[in-house]
């Protein structure tokens, strides 16, 4: 990974933006504005739509259309038949709602529609919201099935105007809707692939390489209903903060000849700077693709440790980031250290009920206790790492000693367990939430980049810190074999807790949801917390996208938690049962 340095100095006296340090973050800048950005403007969007239906049996719900994120639900009220799933947010998105959910939010939001034997006679209503991929969606079960929409209405063009007629035949409809059975994405596309792997390996596929007047690029064909930000900077460079998202989005607009990002259409060819490109899309021959495939030949064979669902003789160290002091990131009225700090907590009660794991945690709020909580009011002003004396976090140190100790904590544990168990049966996850791009939903996992892994670290010493577990845990060091594996094993890991989120219906990132690096600032890092970390399986969990509204909305839902933590513990049990 270019760029990357393999390690950096260590100073208590000082509050630093250290690389590696997950400093306490804000509310992220908002995107640039059209008039920061003259070769290319950007339009806000629009306005959603919202109707309030009535219930049967009495009630009402409010559905809501929201510009490039679909159809939403209020879940409260509404009857639990109407939900695929329970434990959603208190907005269900349309997909997971069940059949006779789905027919009655249809319904309500297209009045004017009939339903005939032969076909569905569908009448545009909100032009500005609607689009040929929302219709594929909502009436044909995914979005890439546009393209049959299109052929079933050959005169109909590409811009909606309000009363359009779109007819749908029976044939096209998804199950739900008694059609035929839609596949979750056409046999072939990247989003068809079973695993991470293979679904890099196909994005790949669809870049190629080429030289212009200044320099060498990775061309790449938008296809329907795909746009700059998501499908092209978020998926194929490391950028995820909306500064740097934008700004780079802009760049490649303005280096690709396009002028308004809000007109490009389906088969523009995007150029995407070659020093921008993310390890897994670097052209063949580079030092970043090698490393990267020699990750993957690591996941493939790297052997599999089995305990079963009991989680007999694995040790879990949790780590709820920030806290105290540090509120960490804040959007939408939620902030970080209190929400996934319940949710740690409620990990750690559904581990310790349902698993023989020995679990710890390296932070605890002293009024709170290691209790979850239905109703967060305000953010909690005091938390302490749970060293030997407990350490707060105060603000009297900088917030780097906090964020060290809790590795070096870890470490302590992982070394006493090592002395009767089994190394590779120690597991190490930090929970944050991010703030992202706005448009950007659910779960990213990130995995201490080999790379970016130092052969040995020391914590230095110092005054003002004297805590039991810097004897132990301040001095790390790592083969490249155990950098490689830590690596290879973090993939397998986050793969595992990916799938268990997405079978519960729970949002992941859309665009490469596993990452081996933090790029913000224009700065490449790996968090300290499993950059240092001895534990044989080790990652970051950013569980939820703030500045993402439906996101911030489901962190401030208790269901939703509680639902999160269960997922977060199939996930573990299925990574350890083979």
């Amino acid at each position: 990974m270019a760029g990357l340095k393999a390690g950096w100095r260590f100073a208590l006296a000082v509050p630093a933006a250290l690389a590696g340090c997950a400093a306490p973050t804000r509310a992220p800048a908002p995107p640039v504005s059209v008039a920061q950005a003259p070769r290319a403007p950007i339009a806000l969007a629009p306005a959603p739509a919202e109707v309030k239906a009535p219930l049967p049996g009495g009630g009402s719900a409010r559905i809501r259309l929201v510009f490039k994120q679909g159809v939403q639900v209020q879940t409260e009220g509404l009857p639990p038949a109407f939900l695929a799933r329970s434990g959603t947010g208190p907005w269900a998105p349309f997909q997971e709602l069940s059949a006779e959910g789905k027919r009655w939010v249809l319904g309500a939001l297209f009045p004017r529609d009939t339903w005939d034997p032969e076909q569905v006679r569908h009448r545009v209503r909100w032009p500005q919201l609607e689009s040929v991929w929302l219709m594929a969606s909502l009436f044909l079960g995914h979005g890439q099935r546009y393209d049959r929409l299109q052929a079933a209405n050959p005169s109909n063009p590409d811009k909606l105007q309000a009363g359009d007629l779109w007819l749908i035949p029976v044939v096209m409809l998804s199950a739900d809707l008694g059609g035929e059975v839609p596949a979750p994405a056409q046999a072939g596309t990247p989003e068809a692939q079973p695993n991470d792997e293979a679904r890099i390996a196909a994005y790949r596929e669809l870049l190629q390489f080429g030289q212009d007047r200044e320099g060498k690029f990775a061309a790449y064909h938008l296809r329907k209903g795909e746009a700059l930000y998501s499908s092209v900077v978020m998926r194929y460079t490391d950028q995820v903060d909306p500064q740097g998202v934008n700004d780079l989005a802009l760049e490649i607009a303005r280096r690709s000849g396009i002028a308004d990002v809000r007109g490009i259409q389906p088969g523009q060819v995007v150029k995407i700077p070659l020093e921008d490109l993310a390890s897994p899309f670097q052209p063949e021959g580079t030092v970043a693709l090698a490393e990267e495939r020699e990750v993957r030949a690591e996941v493939r064979r790297i052997p599999r440790v089995a305990a079963g669902a009991r989680l007999k003789g694995i040790r879990i160290v949790l780590d709820a980031g920030h806290g105290g002091i540090d509120r960490g990131a804040a959007a939408n009225g939620v902030w970080e250290s209190d929400y996934v700090y319940d949710i740690t907590m409620r990990v750690r009660r559904l581990l310790e009920q349902g698993t023989q794991a020995a679990v710890s945690c390296t932070i605890q709020y002293p009024g709170l206790g290691f209790r979850t909580r239905d109703r967060i009011k305000a953010p909690t002003s005091q938390a302490e790492i749970l060293t030997t004396p407990p350490f707060p976090n105060d603000g009297e140190s900088p917030i780097a000693v906090s964020v060290h100790l809790r590795w070096v904590l870890a470490n302590h544990l992982f070394a006493v367990f090592d002395r009767a168990g089994d190394p590779r049966k120690t597991l190490f996850i930090s929970f944050h939430a991010d703030s992202l791009y706005p448009t950007a939903r659910g779960t990213m996992v990130y995995v201490p980049g080999a790379v970016g892994v130092p052969a040995s670290f020391a914590l230095p010493a110092a005054r003002t810190v004297r805590v039991q577990e810097l004897g132990v845990g301040s001095r790390v060091r790592f083969s490249p074999k155990e950098r490689l594996q830590g690596e290879a094993r973090g993939r397998l890991f986050a793969e595992s807790l990916l799938k268990a989120l997405q079978k519960e219906g729970i949002p992941t990132h859309e665009n490469r949801p596993i990452r081996n690096v933090v790029l913000r600032g224009g700065k490449s890092f790996i968090p300290a917390v499993i950059r240092y970390s001895t534990a044989a399986t080790k990652v970051l969990m950013e569980v939820l996208n703030l500045t993402n509204r439906e996101d911030a909305a489901n962190l401030q839902d208790p269901a939703f938690r509680e639902h999160y933590a269960q997922a977060v513990v199939k996930g573990i049990q299925a990574y350890y049962r083979n």
